[in-house]
């Protein structure tokens, strides 16, 4: 008995610790005890989502009708660290780029969802994260008939184009495509010329890039290889000897930014799958400052609650179950910081929610010991008889929950899958809750004997549980 109360006074200084440890690793709060900034529990905030910290919300449409079947999961990830390498361009703090495959709502569709936390600069976020950076390297077209045909091709384009006429594009009748592009590029790097000061970029190639270039050049030399960026040529070099290392420079009149810029775009990669923007949403801060007070002030409200229905119904096993209740809640919370969960408007919800399935695994039990008192059995074989029995019915109902989320988290849109992973993870926590901490508390009383007192303590609302009076081998009546 004494170990099961030591068991059961160790959970309680647990339960104050992980509340301890909630408060200090919320830099928000402050009162009783001083949160110090920088310290190391300061480390753990919560994660919060946009609709909570405020920020932009970017859905991008994948067009994947192109890729093969078989490639399109490691296209959509090459995908995902493109626009990562992009957004971190930006600065941004803590930005969360993920890929979503064919949810309930968008069969077959894929899907990019870029959250940008504190952007004011929507537009600008947008045509950055959009921009393809095609590099192309070209030579010179030879003289004769084609070319001249091109030319006047040209010319005509022009001038239909004057005329407010469309016209489709032409093709380049200067320069020919080479098979040399950015897809073969390593890496970019700003450099600065020695003797004029001027901002160049470096270009430095793979092996396979370097080959291809080599070859270019020992194929040219005298003549002019352009280097286009997305379809305008920004520099046009004369090849003066074959180019080995695959190394080269850029020299386009760049301002230091332009270049740093440029530098940038190359070194994030060009899109390997083509991307439209089909949803933008703006969240301010005071908007999400309001709904994370509202959604506190509702746990709050819902906890306090339940609290005075389960003590003012059950009584002593309510009272304990509304101890074991706040520690499910901290460890809960504890584990949102931990792991990190991303918090979100909905992803709230589905904690709340959740609540309420541990509060209805405590009453499942507190019914069924209820039962057993009327049968006539003592109170510690009644608390043990009603586990035993109400297990099944937690089990089953705690196991449809947890599938369910799970279907949710799997098929659903980032909005449901915030909720199916706290509500799964609450559902899960307060099993433990239910089962575990609140039967250790209850046979730590040690209340075996049905008198009054015991009665009262373990009645329902305003019934009573009566007390059996049973007679003994010397006829004396208890």
């Amino acid at each position: 008995m004494w170990k099961k109360r030591i068991i059961a006074i160790f959970i309680l200084v647990l339960g104050f610790g992980v509340s301890f440890f909630i408060y200090k690793s919320e830099p928000q709060l402050s009162g009783i005890i001083p949160n110090t900034p920088g310290s190391f529990l300061s480390k753990f905030p919560f994660k919060l989502g946009l609709d909570l910290s405020g920020g932009t919300h970017l859905v991008y449409r994948a067009d994947v009708s192109q890729i093969k079947s078989a490639e399109i999961s490691d296209s959509m990830s090459s995908l995902r660290d493109v626009i990562e390498r992009r957004v971190n361009l930006f600065g941004v703090s803590e930005p969360t780029v993920q890929v979503e495959e064919g949810g309930i709502t968008s069969v077959g569709e894929h899907r990019l969802i870029v959250d940008l936390p504190n952007v004011t600069d929507v537009q600008k976020a947008v045509v950055m994260i959009g921009q393809t950076p095609l590099l192309e390297f070209k030579t010179e077209r030879p003289a004769g008939k084609e070319k001249d045909d091109l030319i006047k091709k040209l010319e005509e384009a022009k001038k239909l184009a004057e005329q407010g006429i469309t016209v489709s594009s032409v093709e380049d009748p200067y320069f020919v495509q080479t098979p040399l592009t950015g897809r073969y590029l390593d890496k970019a790097i700003l450099e600065f010329d020695q003797n004029t000061g001027e901002a160049k970029v470096g270009l430095k190639f793979n092996a396979e890039g370097a080959k291809l270039f080599e070859q270019i050049t020992k194929d040219n030399i005298g003549k002019m290889v352009a280097i286009y960026l997305d379809g305008s040529p920004i520099s046009t070099p004369n090849v003066r000897e074959a180019i080995s290392g695959g190394e080269a420079q850029i020299s386009g009149n760049f301002t230091p930014t332009e270049a740093k810029q440029l530098v940038g775009r190359l070194n994030s990669g060009a899109l390997p799958v083509p991307i439209e923007l089909i949803s933008t949403q703006t969240i301010g801060p005071s908007l999400g400052a309001k709904a994370i007070q509202d959604g506190i002030k509702a746990a709050l409200v819902g906890l306090i609650v339940i609290a005075i229905f389960l003590i003012l119904w059950y009584r002593l096993p309510g009272l304990l179950a509304v101890i074991a209740l706040s520690i499910y809640i901290c460890l809960i919370l504890m584990l949102f910081k931990l792991i990190p969960v991303t918090l979100t408007a909905a992803g709230i919800a589905g904690f709340i929610i959740s609540i309420g399935v541990a509060v209805d695994a405590n009453v499942l039990i507190f019914e069924r010991i209820k039962e057993e008192l009327r049968t006539g059995k003592t109170i510690a074989d009644a608390i043990k008889a009603g586990f035993s029995r109400a297990w099944f019915s937690i089990r089953d109902s705690n196991t449809s929950s947890i599938i369910t989320a799970i279907i949710l988290f799997w098929f659903g849109t980032s909005l449901i899958k915030g909720f199916a992973l706290t509500f799964g993870m609450g559902v899960l926590v307060s099993m433990l809750s239910a089962i575990i901490i609140t039967r250790l508390f209850l046979f730590s009383l040690n209340i075996s004997k049905n008198t009054k007192f015991n009665n009262f303590l373990f009645g329902s609302g305003f019934h009573f549980t009566k007390k059996e009076n049973n007679i003994t081998a010397d006829g004396h009546v208890e």
